[in-house]
């Protein structure tokens, strides 16, 4: 049996802290995991410029429910779907997904949740387990599973070395020159044979 792990933000969905930070102007917050590896140092900087700019969580879900996912992401999904389980791993929050979920049909998703105060402002976030992604794939491996994980940044890396097959997806240059020995995709066409070809490759060993 084979399981397709998918990042989600930059893979089937825009990224939401860019959408926000051209929204607000705030140029900081457009830094994302493919600038910044480490994600502590990332949501740190996160939660401090939205302290000082006292921003909440209810600005940033009012950009979000004006978003949609990236043009051919939900055919691609659902391409997807008909060939592996498959499964979003994700360091996105619960309350930033939601409606974006809504529009891709409800894949499984695992990825993290916010603290939030009672008047609505960040003041923390929960990872669901530390290296979520690489554990992941770990679990569904111990399951038997063949896994093919797809990601497009930094924090994607742990988990694409510990599948099967690893693909990146409109990774920018700075990863491609860092993991040079992940095949690259730069539309969901060849999206499509990346996974054609990880999952004829292992079925042939």
């Amino acid at each position: 049996m084979e399981i397709a792990c998918l990042d989600l933000e930059g893979v089937l969905i825009p990224e939401i802290w860019i959408n926000f930070a051209k929204r607000t102007g705030i140029e900081e917050l457009k830094a994302t995991t493919r600038d910044i590896p480490d994600y502590d140092v990332l949501m740190t900087q996160r939660l401090r410029i939205l302290k000082e700019h006292q921003l909440g969580l209810p600005d940033i879900q009012e950009v979000i429910d004006g978003m949609g996912p990236l043009e051919g992401a939900g055919e691609f999904l659902d391409w997807l779907r008909e060939r592996f389980q498959v499964v979003i791993l994700s360091d996105t929050f619960y309350e930033f997904a939601a409606p974006l979920m809504r529009q891709l049909g409800h894949p499984t998703l695992l990825c993290h949740r916010l603290g939030v105060d009672a008047n609505g402002f960040v003041t923390d976030y929960h990872l669901r387990q530390v290296n979520p992604k690489r554990q992941a794939v770990l679990a569904f491996k111990s399951l038997y599973y063949r896994v093919i994980a797809a990601g497009d940044s930094y924090n994607d890396t742990t988990m694409l070395a510990e599948a099967d097959r690893g693909i990146l997806f409109r990774p920018p240059q700075n990863v491609i020159d860092e993991f040079p020995q992940y095949p690259v995709a730069n539309d969901y066409q060849a999206f499509r044979r990346a996974f054609i070809e990880a999952s004829e490759r292992d079925l042939a060993l």
